[in-house]
């Protein structure tokens, strides 16, 4: 598995990154600034300026099933927002 998971597309994240040249990517726990910041660039071919990481914690989940409710927790993941230089841009949407 990689540093860099998945993009988030969110209405926040959409704005943020139309607005002010910020992406959001889910990435790996264990990962650093300075390896995402290398695979951002290495990836989508653009210079990063910043890179700010969260790590965001699970929650409390349940459902109703047939045999009662279900209950659980969905995992932890860590969060980072690149800012890239101005003039450049990160096209999440052509792999689709």
């Amino acid at each position: 598995m990689g540093i860099l998971i998945k993009p988030i597309i969110t209405e926040k994240a959409t704005a943020d990154s139309e607005d002010n040249n910020r992406f959001a990517f889910e990435v790996a726990v264990d990962a650093n600034k300075v390896e995402i910041r290398k695979a951002v660039e290495e990836l989508y071919g653009v210079n990063v300026e910043s890179v700010k990481t969260m790590v965001m914690p699970g929650k409390r989940k349940f459902r109703y099933t047939k045999q009662g409710i279900t209950r659980g927790n969905t995992g932890k993941y860590k969060k980072a927002i690149v800012q890239v230089r101005s003039g450049e841009t990160i096209d999440l949407y052509s792999e689709i």
